[in-house]
């Protein structure tokens, strides 16, 4: 999870050489010259420079969200961008700068995408159409999916991410209530995967709540935050579009959906896919709504224990949350939503997605 769009800060300009970027910027075709600009620090695993008069962006890793080395981090990402690009909703990739001189961790090339934030809930149909196209990007064979992750069983693995980060859970001094009712949706994910059956498998960003898209004045809902992508059940990403741990995440986009306008988003997603594939997946869209929001909320947890932490020591490539490394505004935020979504009271509301009876429910209840 990153975002809260808005905040300025100069982090960029301390921790990085712009002289030695600009350096390296000389060695890629038409950016000789080109000096890097500065760009709020809204996220937290990234800083953004803007390369003046060239409609591109760079896109500097602040440390691995996957926990890979600088160079596998670098190669992965560039993967995402690769593989999504056919969809039509994600920046093209232009060049891919490794680690080295000015950039220890490298950087990515990318078009700047001429947007504003998602107005929620008018927009949602618009990031429900581009993960569709994203979804349908044609999977290729086994072998050729590497470098991005291809679990053998995506609910397995999404639920192998949820346990690593419920481990935080006791040091992050949960209320007994909201303890309680994370450990019953614990209880419920595991025998959920105890099922033979399993989802579709399609292309998936595992990062798409709506701070991460930028809307064109032509309408187009672009995504702009890659890094994670991987083959799965893309059931996470709608989910991870329209739960309110993502809908009232970013400054920019916040906005608290009534159930009826989650369920047109479902809807508006399952109309964009090809129908085999839509009919495929509506019988899990449900329960992974609930498993990506036993991972949003575990992180959480994670964040709030791991952000007390000084830097790594043993490799700033390695995933580090220290918030040492953010735009102290920014880590304000994150704080003060991680808190906000552990709440009790918050974790009963969510939990009504799946557990009440309304339009998303109706919607997504097993077809006779």
């Amino acid at each position: 999870m990153t975002g809260a769009a808005g905040i300025r800060h100069q982090w960029a300009m301390t921790i990085l050489d712009i002289d030695a970027v600009a350096r390296r910027l000389d060695g890629l075709p038409g950016l000789g010259g080109v000096r890097p600009v500065s760009m709020p620090d809204t996220g937290l695993a990234h800083v953004h420079l803007r390369l003046e008069g060239t409609g591109l962006l760079l896109r500097v890793p602040k440390q691995s969200q996957m926990a890979f080395g600088a160079a596998d981090n670098l190669a992965y990402q560039a993967a995402c961008f690769r593989r999504a690009g056919p969809s039509g909703h994600v920046p093209v990739l232009a060049a891919v700068l490794e680690p080295g001189e000015g950039l220890p961790l490298g950087a990515l090339v990318v078009e700047a995408i001429s947007g504003r934030p998602p107005r929620l809930p008018d927009e949602l149909s618009a990031i429900a159409t581009a993960l569709a196209a994203i979804h349908a990007v044609p999977v290729p064979p086994p072998e050729a999916r590497p470098p991005l992750r291809d679990p053998a069983d995506p609910v397995a693995d999404t639920l192998a991410e949820v346990r690593a980060q419920a481990r935080h859970l006791a040091a992050a001094g949960l209320a007994p209530a909201a303890m309680n009712a994370v450990a019953e949706e614990l209880c419920w994910a595991e025998s959920f995967a105890a099922r033979t059956e399993r989802p579709p498998v399609t292309l998936i960003s595992f990062d798409a709540h709506p701070g991460n898209f930028l809307v064109e004045p032509a309408g187009r809902a672009v995504l702009v935050d890659l890094e994670k992508a991987r083959y799965g059940a893309a059931g996470f990403d709608l989910a991870h579009a329209t739960l309110y741990t993502s809908t009232t995440w970013d400054v920019a986009t916040a906005a608290v959906l009534e159930p009826e306008q989650v369920a047109a988003a479902y809807a508006a997603w399952l109309d964009a896919l090809p129908d085999a594939l839509a009919a495929a997946q509506r019988q899990w869209l449900l329960p992974l709504r609930r498993i990506m929001w036993l991972w949003s909320v575990t992180w959480c947890a994670k964040w709030r224990v791991l952000a007390a932490r000084p830097p790594r020591r043993d490799g700033a490539d390695a995933e580090d949350w220290s918030a040492s490394l953010s735009d102290p505004a920014l880590v304000a935020h994150v704080a003060e939503r991680v808190g906000h979504y552990l709440e009790p009271a918050v974790i009963s509301r969510i939990r009504d997605d799946w557990l009440g009876r309304h339009a998303l429910t109706e919607l997504l209840a097993p077809q006779p």
